[in-house]
């Protein structure tokens, strides 16, 4: 069956949102071990997950929990982070136009994969196919590796001597690499790294990814200046330039403003 008639086959939208969900699902296992480190109990990271599911925002608490950062700067930190998808959600409840009864329960899967899988299809039924099977496989496995990954923590005992404290901070990288698309993006990004890396010795934890999201504003605030300033230059550019063939107010030489033409020989 087909998700309408200009659309995708069904089949191939779930398989690609299957793609997506089983990928992104198991790196539920990284935040368990993670949020296990951190000090959290099995009962909190599965909470975590549960409620707020949100994989960066659930990364960035728990590891400033890790580096013994304030739990209310740790918070904030997460919610910055979270805020994204709030814009996310303004433009799928466009695209998928759900009943209000049901937009509640599908905001909790309003994320960054469900997003760019609803945003990748070309109907309406596409996008719904697509935002439900990433959705629903990616907080089923999300939720399943995390439990399996905090009760393995705890069983393991120490998770800094295993080295397993890196393996949040390695999965976030892995899914923000692939994001940075533009030199725009780039250039936020290695910003942040170094604001973020400059004053983790002086700022306590949680505060440097706070400044590092200031990043963004500032880029952005660069490239426009820069383009206002390109137009510009342009369009002085453009007004020194001499009228083509030497026209003078606007009309080509050897033409008065009456049309008749004094080009030619004077008898």
């Amino acid at each position: 069956m087909r998700s309408e008639e200009a659309g995708k086959p069904d089949t191939a939208v779930v398989r690609d949102a299957l793609g997506v969900g089983v990928a992104v699902g198991l790196s539920g296992f990284a935040f368990g071990v993670t949020s296990a480190g951190s000090g959290l109990s099995l009962l909190q990271t599965c909470a975590l997950s549960l409620l707020v599911f949100t994989g960066a925002s659930q990364f960035a608490l728990v590891g400033a929990l890790a580096a013994g950062g304030n739990p209310l700067t740790a918070a904030a930190g997460a919610f910055f982070l979270g805020v994204r998808n709030a814009f996310y959600g303004l433009r799928l409840s466009q695209l998928l136009a759900l009943p209000r009864a049901v937009r509640p329960f599908a905001a909790q899967w309003v994320i960054d994969e469900t997003t760019a899988v609803a945003l990748a299809q070309p109907t309406r039924r596409s996008v719904r196919i697509g935002f439900t099977a990433t959705g629903l496989s990616l907080y089923l496995l999300w939720n399943l590796t995390t439990f399996l990954g905090a009760a393995g923590a705890e069983a393991i005992g120490d998770t800094d001597a295993w080295g397993l404290d890196a393996a949040g901070p390695a999965v976030f990288l892995a899914l923000l690499a692939p994001m940075l698309k533009t030199a725009t993006e780039r250039a936020v990004a290695g910003i942040a790294v170094l604001l973020g890396l400059g004053l983790l010795p002086v700022l306590p934890a949680g505060v440097p990814v706070l400044v590092a999201a200031l990043a963004a504003p500032a880029v952005l605030c660069a490239t426009g200046r820069r383009r206002v300033d390109a137009a510009r230059d342009a369009s002085a550019a453009g007004s020194d330039e001499a009228p083509a063939g030497g026209a003078v107010n606007g009309s080509p030489a050897g033409a008065h403003d009456d049309g008749s033409d004094v080009s030619g020989d004077v008898r």
